[in-house]
Protein backbone atom coordinates (compact mmCIF):
# COMPACT_ATOMS: atom_id res chain seq x y z
CA UNK A 1 0.00 0.00 0.00
CA UNK A 2 2.79 2.41 0.95
CA UNK A 3 4.58 1.59 -2.31
CA UNK A 4 1.44 2.38 -4.30
CA UNK A 5 0.98 5.71 -2.52
CA UNK A 6 4.64 6.57 -3.12
CA UNK A 7 4.38 5.86 -6.85
CA UNK A 8 1.16 7.92 -7.04
CA UNK A 9 3.04 10.76 -5.40
CA UNK A 10 5.86 10.44 -7.93
CA UNK A 11 3.33 10.42 -10.77
CA UNK A 12 1.70 13.63 -9.51
CA UNK A 13 5.11 15.31 -9.15
CA UNK A 14 6.11 14.22 -12.63
CA UNK A 15 2.83 15.52 -14.04
CA UNK A 16 3.26 18.90 -12.35
CA UNK A 17 6.84 19.18 -13.54
CA UNK A 18 5.77 18.21 -17.02
CA UNK A 19 3.09 20.88 -17.03
CA UNK A 20 5.60 23.50 -16.00
CA UNK A 21 8.09 22.39 -18.66
CA UNK A 22 5.36 22.46 -21.31
CA UNK A 23 5.16 26.25 -21.08
CA UNK A 24 7.76 27.66 -23.49
CA UNK A 25 10.36 30.23 -22.47
CA UNK A 26 10.90 33.00 -25.02
CA UNK A 27 13.18 36.01 -25.28
CA UNK A 28 10.75 38.03 -27.42
CA UNK A 29 7.07 37.79 -28.29
CA UNK A 30 6.06 37.99 -31.94
CA UNK A 31 2.28 37.88 -31.92
CA UNK A 32 2.02 36.80 -35.55
CA UNK A 33 3.73 33.53 -34.62
CA UNK A 34 0.85 32.39 -32.39
CA UNK A 35 -2.09 30.40 -33.71
CA UNK A 36 -5.42 32.19 -34.10
CA UNK A 37 -8.35 31.16 -31.94
CA UNK A 38 -6.25 29.78 -29.09
CA UNK A 39 -4.98 30.73 -25.63
CA UNK A 40 -1.20 30.63 -25.33
CA UNK A 41 0.93 30.70 -22.17
CA UNK A 42 4.62 31.62 -22.28
CA UNK A 43 7.40 32.73 -19.98
CA UNK A 44 9.07 35.90 -21.26
CA UNK A 45 12.65 36.50 -20.14
CA UNK A 46 13.65 39.93 -18.81
CA UNK A 47 17.31 39.69 -17.82
CA UNK A 48 19.01 37.17 -15.55
CA UNK A 49 19.21 36.48 -11.83
CA UNK A 50 22.26 35.80 -9.64
CA UNK A 51 22.43 32.17 -10.78
CA UNK A 52 22.66 33.17 -14.45
CA UNK A 53 19.08 31.94 -14.85
CA UNK A 54 16.48 34.00 -16.76
CA UNK A 55 14.16 36.31 -14.85
CA UNK A 56 10.80 35.28 -16.30
CA UNK A 57 7.36 36.86 -16.33
CA UNK A 58 4.15 34.94 -17.14
CA UNK A 59 2.38 36.06 -20.32
CA UNK A 60 -1.05 34.89 -21.43
CA UNK A 61 -1.88 35.53 -25.10
CA UNK A 62 -5.49 35.22 -26.24
CA UNK A 63 -5.18 35.23 -30.02
CA UNK A 64 -8.52 36.08 -31.56
CA UNK A 65 -10.01 35.61 -35.00
CA UNK A 66 -7.95 38.35 -36.63
CA UNK A 67 -4.54 40.00 -36.31
CA UNK A 68 -5.97 43.42 -35.48
CA UNK A 69 -5.83 45.53 -32.35
CA UNK A 70 -4.10 44.40 -29.14
CA UNK A 71 -5.21 45.05 -25.57
CA UNK A 72 -2.50 44.70 -22.93
CA UNK A 73 -3.37 44.10 -19.28
CA UNK A 74 -0.54 44.24 -16.74
CA UNK A 75 -0.39 43.78 -12.97
CA UNK A 76 2.10 43.91 -10.13
CA UNK A 77 4.86 46.14 -11.42
CA UNK A 78 4.97 46.64 -7.66
CA UNK A 79 5.39 43.25 -6.02
CA UNK A 80 2.75 43.71 -3.32
CA UNK A 81 -0.10 44.55 -5.72
CA UNK A 82 -1.90 41.22 -5.94
CA UNK A 83 -5.57 41.95 -6.67
CA UNK A 84 -4.72 42.66 -10.31
CA UNK A 85 -3.02 39.28 -10.68
CA UNK A 86 -6.21 37.46 -9.72
CA UNK A 87 -8.34 39.68 -11.94
CA UNK A 88 -6.17 38.82 -14.93
CA UNK A 89 -6.15 35.09 -14.17
CA UNK A 90 -9.93 34.94 -13.97
CA UNK A 91 -10.62 37.17 -16.98
CA UNK A 92 -8.28 35.21 -19.21
CA UNK A 93 -9.58 31.81 -18.12
CA UNK A 94 -13.15 32.90 -18.91
CA UNK A 95 -12.46 34.20 -22.44
CA UNK A 96 -13.94 32.40 -25.43
CA UNK A 97 -10.92 32.94 -27.66
CA UNK A 98 -12.66 31.44 -30.69
CA UNK A 99 -15.07 34.41 -30.64
CA UNK A 100 -12.47 37.07 -29.76
CA UNK A 101 -11.68 39.90 -32.17
CA UNK A 102 -8.06 40.98 -31.94
CA UNK A 103 -5.58 39.87 -29.29
CA UNK A 104 -5.40 40.23 -25.52
CA UNK A 105 -1.93 40.05 -23.96
CA UNK A 106 -2.09 39.73 -20.18
CA UNK A 107 0.80 39.74 -17.72
CA UNK A 108 -0.15 38.67 -14.19
CA UNK A 109 3.10 39.71 -12.51
CA UNK A 110 5.56 42.21 -14.03
CA UNK A 111 7.93 42.22 -11.05
CA UNK A 112 8.47 38.52 -10.22
CA UNK A 113 11.45 38.95 -7.89
CA UNK A 114 9.53 41.42 -5.73
CA UNK A 115 6.39 39.27 -5.76
CA UNK A 116 8.38 36.26 -4.53
CA UNK A 117 10.00 38.39 -1.81
CA UNK A 118 6.71 39.92 -0.62
CA UNK A 119 8.04 43.41 -1.25
CA UNK A 120 6.97 46.39 -3.34
CA UNK A 121 10.18 47.55 -4.99
CA UNK A 122 12.63 45.75 -7.24
CA UNK A 123 15.59 43.92 -5.67
CA UNK A 124 17.63 47.15 -5.38
CA UNK A 125 14.67 48.83 -3.62
CA UNK A 126 13.90 51.09 -6.59
CA UNK A 127 10.37 51.80 -7.84
CA UNK A 128 10.18 50.32 -11.35
CA UNK A 129 7.19 52.53 -12.13
CA UNK A 130 9.29 55.68 -11.90
CA UNK A 131 12.14 54.60 -14.19
CA UNK A 132 10.81 54.33 -17.73
CA UNK A 133 12.11 54.01 -20.38
CA UNK A 134 14.96 52.55 -18.31
CA UNK A 135 18.53 52.10 -19.50
CA UNK A 136 20.02 49.25 -21.52
CA UNK A 137 23.30 49.51 -19.61
CA UNK A 138 21.94 50.96 -16.39
CA UNK A 139 21.67 49.53 -12.87
CA UNK A 140 19.47 46.57 -11.97
CA UNK A 141 16.11 48.32 -11.85
CA UNK A 142 16.90 50.53 -14.86
CA UNK A 143 17.67 47.45 -16.94
CA UNK A 144 14.44 45.75 -15.81
CA UNK A 145 12.40 48.84 -16.79
CA UNK A 146 14.24 48.90 -20.12
CA UNK A 147 13.38 45.24 -20.77
CA UNK A 148 9.68 45.93 -20.10
CA UNK A 149 9.80 49.05 -22.28
CA UNK A 150 11.36 47.15 -25.16
CA UNK A 151 9.63 43.77 -24.96
CA UNK A 152 6.18 44.44 -23.51
CA UNK A 153 4.79 47.91 -24.20
CA UNK A 154 5.35 47.82 -28.01
CA UNK A 155 2.94 44.85 -28.22
CA UNK A 156 -0.06 46.97 -27.20
CA UNK A 157 -2.52 49.32 -28.87
CA UNK A 158 -4.54 49.71 -25.66
CA UNK A 159 -3.26 49.15 -22.12
CA UNK A 160 -4.67 48.86 -18.60
CA UNK A 161 -2.17 48.74 -15.74
CA UNK A 162 -3.47 47.36 -12.42
CA UNK A 163 -2.17 48.62 -9.08
CA UNK A 164 -3.10 48.72 -5.39
CA UNK A 165 -2.06 50.82 -2.41
CA UNK A 166 1.30 50.11 -0.79
CA UNK A 167 2.08 48.75 2.68
CA UNK A 168 0.54 50.75 5.50
CA UNK A 169 -2.10 52.32 3.26
CA UNK A 170 -5.45 51.47 1.69
CA UNK A 171 -7.04 52.66 -1.56
CA UNK A 172 -10.46 53.12 -3.04
CA UNK A 173 -11.05 51.68 -6.49
CA UNK A 174 -9.84 54.61 -8.55
CA UNK A 175 -8.51 55.23 -12.03
CA UNK A 176 -5.95 57.55 -13.57
CA UNK A 177 -6.05 58.77 -17.14
CA UNK A 178 -6.44 61.83 -19.30
CA UNK A 179 -10.17 62.59 -19.34
CA UNK A 180 -9.62 65.08 -22.17
CA UNK A 181 -8.83 62.10 -24.42
CA UNK A 182 -12.15 60.53 -25.45
CA UNK A 183 -10.77 57.01 -25.82
CA UNK A 184 -9.00 57.07 -22.45
CA UNK A 185 -12.05 58.61 -20.78
CA UNK A 186 -14.29 55.85 -22.14
CA UNK A 187 -11.82 53.14 -21.14
CA UNK A 188 -11.98 54.45 -17.59
CA UNK A 189 -15.76 54.68 -17.70
CA UNK A 190 -15.94 51.02 -18.82
CA UNK A 191 -14.00 49.94 -15.72
CA UNK A 192 -16.32 51.99 -13.46
CA UNK A 193 -13.92 53.25 -10.79
CA UNK A 194 -15.36 55.11 -7.80
CA UNK A 195 -12.97 58.03 -8.39
CA UNK A 196 -11.00 59.18 -11.43
CA UNK A 197 -7.90 61.40 -11.29
CA UNK A 198 -7.53 63.08 -14.67
CA UNK A 199 -3.88 63.43 -15.65
CA UNK A 200 -1.52 62.54 -18.48
CA UNK A 201 0.61 59.97 -16.73
CA UNK A 202 3.18 62.03 -14.86
CA UNK A 203 3.80 60.69 -11.36
CA UNK A 204 1.81 62.76 -8.88
CA UNK A 205 4.06 61.82 -5.97
CA UNK A 206 7.22 59.84 -5.22
CA UNK A 207 10.76 60.24 -6.45
CA UNK A 208 10.35 60.24 -10.22
CA UNK A 209 13.69 60.06 -11.98
CA UNK A 210 11.88 58.83 -15.10
CA UNK A 211 8.41 58.24 -16.46
CA UNK A 212 5.68 55.97 -15.19
CA UNK A 213 4.97 52.97 -17.39
CA UNK A 214 1.67 54.60 -18.36
CA UNK A 215 3.34 57.87 -19.41
CA UNK A 216 5.93 55.93 -21.41
CA UNK A 217 3.23 53.86 -23.12
CA UNK A 218 1.28 57.01 -24.02
CA UNK A 219 4.44 58.48 -25.51
CA UNK A 220 4.70 55.35 -27.66
CA UNK A 221 1.18 55.92 -28.99
CA UNK A 222 -0.53 53.37 -26.72
CA UNK A 223 -3.90 54.27 -25.18
CA UNK A 224 -2.98 53.58 -21.56
CA UNK A 225 -4.77 53.98 -18.23
CA UNK A 226 -4.09 52.94 -14.64
CA UNK A 227 -6.62 51.47 -12.22
CA UNK A 228 -5.98 51.02 -8.49
CA UNK A 229 -7.79 48.07 -6.93
CA UNK A 230 -7.70 48.41 -3.17
CA UNK A 231 -5.12 47.18 -0.74
CA UNK A 232 -1.66 45.55 -0.83
CA UNK A 233 -0.61 41.93 -0.33
CA UNK A 234 -4.16 40.55 -0.20
CA UNK A 235 -6.92 39.21 -2.41
CA UNK A 236 -10.07 41.31 -1.93
CA UNK A 237 -13.13 39.56 -3.32
CA UNK A 238 -15.09 42.76 -4.01
CA UNK A 239 -12.19 44.41 -5.83
CA UNK A 240 -11.47 41.30 -7.87
CA UNK A 241 -15.14 40.83 -8.85
CA UNK A 242 -15.45 44.48 -9.87
CA UNK A 243 -12.21 44.24 -11.83
CA UNK A 244 -13.42 41.20 -13.77
CA UNK A 245 -16.68 42.93 -14.70
CA UNK A 246 -14.79 46.09 -15.61
CA UNK A 247 -12.41 44.31 -17.98
CA UNK A 248 -15.30 42.43 -19.56
CA UNK A 249 -17.05 45.77 -20.11
CA UNK A 250 -13.88 47.19 -21.63
CA UNK A 251 -13.56 44.23 -24.01
CA UNK A 252 -17.11 44.87 -25.20
CA UNK A 253 -16.60 48.61 -25.60
CA UNK A 254 -13.39 48.06 -27.59
CA UNK A 255 -15.29 45.44 -29.63
CA UNK A 256 -12.95 42.60 -28.75
CA UNK A 257 -16.01 40.65 -27.61
CA UNK A 258 -19.64 40.75 -28.68
CA UNK A 259 -22.36 42.47 -26.72
CA UNK A 260 -23.83 45.90 -26.26
CA UNK A 261 -22.63 48.13 -23.46
CA UNK A 262 -23.85 51.46 -22.22
CA UNK A 263 -21.01 53.25 -20.47
CA UNK A 264 -21.79 54.58 -17.01
CA UNK A 265 -21.17 58.24 -16.34
CA UNK A 266 -17.77 58.95 -14.81
CA UNK A 267 -17.98 59.33 -11.03
CA UNK A 268 -16.02 61.77 -8.86
CA UNK A 269 -13.62 63.10 -11.51
CA UNK A 270 -10.70 64.97 -9.93
CA UNK A 271 -8.56 67.57 -11.67
CA UNK A 272 -5.62 66.77 -9.38
CA UNK A 273 -4.70 64.83 -6.26
CA UNK A 274 -1.97 64.92 -3.64
CA UNK A 275 -0.92 63.41 -0.32
CA UNK A 276 -0.94 65.25 3.00
CA UNK A 277 2.04 64.51 5.25
CA UNK A 278 2.91 64.78 8.94
CA UNK A 279 5.56 67.27 10.04
CA UNK A 280 6.44 65.36 13.19
CA UNK A 281 6.73 61.76 14.26
CA UNK A 282 4.30 59.91 16.48
CA UNK A 283 1.12 57.84 16.45
CA UNK A 284 -1.35 58.80 13.73
CA UNK A 285 -5.12 58.55 13.92
CA UNK A 286 -7.05 59.27 10.69
CA UNK A 287 -10.70 60.24 11.11
CA UNK A 288 -11.98 60.13 7.54
CA UNK A 289 -12.92 57.12 5.41
CA UNK A 290 -12.21 56.15 1.81
CA UNK A 291 -14.45 57.95 -0.72
CA UNK A 292 -15.58 60.42 1.95
CA UNK A 293 -16.07 63.95 0.66
CA UNK A 294 -14.44 66.47 2.98
CA UNK A 295 -14.84 70.21 3.30
CA UNK A 296 -12.13 72.82 3.68
CA UNK A 297 -11.06 73.00 7.32
CA UNK A 298 -12.59 69.64 8.27
CA UNK A 299 -10.62 67.66 10.86
CA UNK A 300 -9.04 64.63 9.20
CA UNK A 301 -6.66 63.30 11.87
CA UNK A 302 -4.34 63.81 14.81
CA UNK A 303 -0.81 62.78 15.77
CA UNK A 304 -0.04 61.82 19.37
CA UNK A 305 3.25 61.41 21.19
CA UNK A 306 4.29 58.33 23.15
CA UNK A 307 2.28 59.52 26.17
CA UNK A 308 -0.93 59.99 24.18
CA UNK A 309 -0.84 63.77 24.05
CA UNK A 310 -1.83 65.43 20.77
CA UNK A 311 1.14 67.09 19.09
CA UNK A 312 -0.37 67.81 15.66
CA UNK A 313 -3.91 68.19 14.34
CA UNK A 314 -4.70 67.93 10.63
CA UNK A 315 -7.44 69.58 8.61
CA UNK A 316 -8.38 69.42 4.95
CA UNK A 317 -6.66 72.31 3.15
CA UNK A 318 -9.47 72.37 0.58
CA UNK A 319 -12.64 70.50 -0.29
CA UNK A 320 -12.12 67.12 -1.92
CA UNK A 321 -12.56 63.37 -1.73
CA UNK A 322 -10.47 60.75 0.12
CA UNK A 323 -8.81 58.50 -2.47
CA UNK A 324 -6.47 56.67 -0.11
CA UNK A 325 -5.35 56.85 3.51
CA UNK A 326 -2.72 55.66 5.94
CA UNK A 327 -3.52 52.63 8.09
CA UNK A 328 -0.22 52.49 9.98
CA UNK A 329 -0.38 54.52 13.21
CA UNK A 330 3.42 54.69 13.55
CA UNK A 331 4.96 57.55 11.59
CA UNK A 332 8.14 59.53 11.44
CA UNK A 333 8.08 63.10 10.15
CA UNK A 334 6.86 63.09 6.56
CA UNK A 335 4.42 60.21 7.05
CA UNK A 336 1.41 60.04 4.75
CA UNK A 337 -2.02 60.95 6.11
CA UNK A 338 -4.56 60.93 3.27
CA UNK A 339 -4.53 61.06 -0.52
CA UNK A 340 -6.88 63.93 -1.35
CA UNK A 341 -8.56 64.30 -4.74
CA UNK A 342 -9.83 67.72 -5.82
CA UNK A 343 -13.15 67.29 -7.61
CA UNK A 344 -13.77 69.10 -10.89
Amino acid sequence: MKTKVFFCFLLICATLLGQNKSIPVVDHIILEDYAIGKLHKVWLTLGEDGFNEPIKIPVIIAKGKDNGKVLGITAAIHGNELNGIRIIQQVMSSLDVSELNGTVVAIPGLNPLAIASNQREYVDLQDLNRLFPGKENGNRSQQMAYQIAQKVIPLFDYHVDFHTASFGRINSLYGRGNMDDEVLANMLRALEPDIIVSNKGKASFGEASGLTMRAFAIGMGVKSITVEFGNPQVYQEEMIDRGIVGVQNLLKWLQFTAGAIELAEAQNVCSKSYWLFTKKGGYLEVFVELKEKVTKGQAIGVLRDSFGDIIEEYIAPEAGIVIGKSTNPVNISGGRIIHLGILE
